[in-house]
């Protein structure tokens, strides 16, 4: 059988210390603040999370971009001329371009490398949504499935990772089309807060806006009672940008109302945030469906 190494992106959004523990590379995505270009990886190391979150609250616009070729090749080519293939999992293709663009790198490298092999998945998922995906990718690859095997895994259980959050400003949602501007002005003032979530298509859905923050978090747990399977067995992500108060709020909410394995706090960074602003808080969990 032939070894492989399970390559994410940034977008994933695992704590850096989670992602060297279980061996995986994690290619970093750029965004742009004010004219100048950083590169995001999971540990933060060009700007740190709360500074990404200040420097939008202080309204600093930020602009992402998906991964280019150049950068696909310098961490892929490593892994190829080690005698390694390679199982990359992806942002989802409905939210960014970056799936499509792995897929032409992947197919000019093994070109370049014949005999070994690059397999690339849409996780249809976004955020800690997809690192979830990648976390238990990780487990199963340990527990010694291969490459074709983990592929397999991973097509199917991609549609029971279910994302449901919630953001406290609605005016980057606004910027990005998700509201009105009308919608996000009366909304403000009201102190509506919105439910969203990833469907099985990896698309980005409102479902419904509640009155408050409280309410906002709650309804998330809500959501995670009517569909969650086996949380005794399962190990429960909570996302957040740089609203640590809500993440232990979440947490709280969760432990009243399940037994779960293990609750994972991770930073959501600012490829995600560039859209969101300060203030998502974010929960993740295997169920019946998205």
């Amino acid at each position: 059988m032939n070894q492989y190494v399970i390559v994410s992106d940034a977008t994933c959004d695992l704590p850096a210390a989670l992602t060297e523990q279980l061996e995986i590379v994690v290619i970093p995505m750029e965004f742009t603040m004010s004219g100048k270009v950083y590169r995001h990886f999971p540990d933060a190391r060009e700007m740190s999370f709360h500074t990404f979150y200040e420097r939008t609250k202080n309204g600093e616009m930020s602009v992402t971009s998906q991964i280019n070729s150049i950068t696909y090749e310098k961490y892929f080519r490593p892994i190829l001329e080690q005698g390694k293939d390679i199982l990359y999992i992806a942002f989802s293709s409905n939210l960014s371009g970056t799936y499509q663009a792995s897929r032409i790198s992947a197919d000019d490298l093994m070109e370049r490398y014949p005999g070994r092999k690059i397999v690339c998945i849409d996780s249809k998922a976004a955020s800690v949504g997809e690192g979830m995906l990648v976390y238990y990718a990780a487990r199963k690859k340990r527990e010694g499935l291969g490459l074709e095997e983990l592929e397999q895994w991973v097509e199917i259980n991609r549609d029971h990772m279910c994302h449901w959050f919630t953001v406290d400003d609605l005016n980057h949602l606004k910027r990005g089309g998700r509201v009105s501007a009308v919608s996000a002005v009366v909304g403000t003032a009201l102190g509506i807060k919105p439910v969203l979530h990833v469907d099985k298509e990896g698309k980005l859905l409102p479902v419904a806006n509640v009155r408050g923050r409280k309410k906002s978090l709650e309804a998330l747990v809500d959501h995670m009672v009517k569909t969650c399977v086996h949380p005794e067995d399962q190990t429960i992500f909570i996302g957040h940008g740089d609203d640590m108060e809500a993440a232990e709020f979440l947490e709280s909410l969760v432990q009243e109302k399940f037994s779960v394995k293990e609750i994972i706090i991770s930073d959501m960074g600012p490829v995600i945030g560039s859209h969101t602003g300060c203030g998502i808080a974010a929960l993740f969990f295997i169920g019946t469906e998205k």
